[in-house]
């Protein structure tokens, strides 16, 4: 009976390492495993206006800076104030770019009569960014991407009520601003001083 017993057990492990044999030593089954490439982001739409050849909306290159959008634009004209906007900011999309003539000294259609009064526009302050949001006027503050006057004024009430910003992402803490409008503005935002 113990031989009987030894010749199964002998069998049974001889047909299980078989099989761990055969097991290891086969082709795999299936299909290999194609990648596609990532897909490639999609191209910056920024409104570029003022004193530019073509005003207008432009689709430029992930990467691009300000410089690029007016280069678009046809580039500035004469009358451009060059030192109120900073050309090598990097670009975000969404982004307005209004670019200010500089105003002469008498403007044309002011009548030489001093007794006559004419309204004159001036231009729209541009903002520098990054900009600091412990310290942004609301005016400032709408400049950027997704953020318009009302969540400005959001953002002035919260660092009033709950403090000084400590991190640019806390911003998300303000509501009505997600991780959506996050992505748009955090290059364009600090909270503290630049150097």
């Amino acid at each position: 009976m113990k031989t009987w017993l030894l010749l199964a057990y002998g069998v049974l492990i001889g047909l299980i390492a078989a099989g761990l044999i055969l097991l290891i030593s086969s082709q795999p089954h299936g299909s290999a495993i194609l990648l596609t490439p990532a897909p490639t982001p999609g191209a910056l739409i920024v409104q570029v206006s003022g004193a530019v050849a073509n005003p207008g909306v432009y689709h430029l290159p992930r990467g691009s800076r300000v410089e690029d959008a007016v280069l678009a634009a046809g580039g500035v004209l004469s009358n451009t104030d060059g030192q109120s906007i900073n050309l090598a900011a990097p670009l975000q999309d969404g982004m307005k770019i209004n670019l200010p003539s500089i105003l002469a000294t008498q403007p044309s259609g002011l009548s030489e009569d001093p007794t006559r009064m004419e309204s004159v526009v001036l231009p729209t302050p541009i903002v520098e960014f990054p900009i600091n949001i412990n310290q942004a006027s609301q005016e400032e503050l709408d400049a950027l991407p997704g953020i318009g006057p009302q969540k400005a004024l959001d953002i002035i009430k919260y660092r009033e009520n709950q403090g000084l910003f400590t991190t640019i992402e806390e911003i998300q803490s303000v509501s009505g601003i997600g991780p959506a409008t996050f992505e748009k503005i955090k290059a364009l935002i600090t909270v503290g001083l630049i150097n």
